[in-house]
């Protein structure tokens, strides 16, 4: 990764935890319930597809301030879904971005709630923190959200993906599993930011197939780094998937069958960014980083 990257990185992950921050702060709400939402907002992470959201409108010449209200609502609905995903029904995890669970930390009762807390409030922070949007956008981008993040998104691929544990998936059912339950927020990052960025019919397609691929390429990474990867690196045990039982990238196809197909989504990715008038080199060396990820 490039000094310039990095600090690029470094520089829109600080503004997303300074309004995320903010955010909780500014709540009338139990300082119990309070604390254990900052507790995992504040774990960390890599904030990418905030990050990501605000590069495509960048890309498209817009300012990315626009675009924050939605950023900060997509980071407190991805880190929901960690608490719940990391509970003792779901995945049953100990450790979070290096630290023990929310549910570890403050119970389950309090942890459900705080995951709930972070879900709800994720949509009134998108419609009142922006400001300089239209109403009729902001309801478009508060329906992609919701069906992103839904039963039909992100909670339906959850479902699936705990239902086909103990069982052997082929690659499309796979696919089709981290499509819901990953791809689906990721791809709305990537098309809330062009929305946001005025993106015309040609540029919207595009960025869409663009997002497909990186979906799958972060997923496909996400598999080799739970065998590949470094505990302190990635803030949680490696081999989960394994001790799991669940199919993998890996397991179906090799390591090194995982690595090319990871390789191959990546140049289909930049192959659909050569392609598009966009004004900034940001969403590829952010389709560079996601290749070359340690965490």
């Amino acid at each position: 990764m490039t000094d310039n990257l990095m600090a690029f990185l470094n520089e829109k992950k600080l503004a997303i935890d300074t309004q995320l921050t903010k955010a909780i702060e500014k709540l009338h709400a139990p300082d119990e319930l309070k604390e254990a939402m900052n507790y995992s907002i504040s774990a960390g992470g890599k904030r990418l597809r905030p990050i990501l959201l605000l590069s495509t409108i960048e890309a498209l010449g817009e300012e990315e301030s626009l675009g924050m209200g939605t950023a900060i609502a997509l980071e407190m609905i991805h880190t929901y879904s960690l608490i719940h995903d990391d509970l003792p029904a779901m995945d049953n995890d100990d450790l979070r971005r290096g630290r023990p669970t929310n549910h570890k930390v403050f119970g389950e009762a309090a942890a459900i709630l705080a995951g709930d807390a972070l879900l709800t409030y994720a949509f009134e922070c998108l419609v009142s923190n922006s400001e300089k949007l239209s109403d009729t956008l902001k309801l478009k981008l508060t329906r992609k959200l919701a069906h992103a993040a839904g039963p039909e998104g992100m909670v339906g691929g959850q479902q699936e993906d705990l239902s086909a544990e103990g069982r052997e998936l082929s690659i499309d059912q796979l696919k089709h599993i981290h499509d819901l339950k990953t791809g689906r927020l990721l791809t709305f990052a990537i098309e809330s930011g062009a929305l946001i960025g005025g993106a015309n019919d040609e540029q919207l397609k595009g960025l869409r197939r663009f997002s497909k691929h990186l979906g799958l390429a972060f997923q496909i990474r996400d598999d080799i780094l739970d065998i590949e990867g470094n505990e302190e690196d990635i803030g949680k045990p490696v081999g989960s998937d394994e001790a799991n039982n669940k199919s993998t990238y890996p397991k179906l196809l090799s390591l090194q069958g995982a690595k090319d197909t990871l390789h191959d989504h990546i140049d289909q990715a930049l192959v659909v960014l050569e392609s598009l008038d966009l004004k900034s080199s940001r969403l590829e060396q952010l389709t560079h980083y996601i290749l070359d990820r340690k965490q």
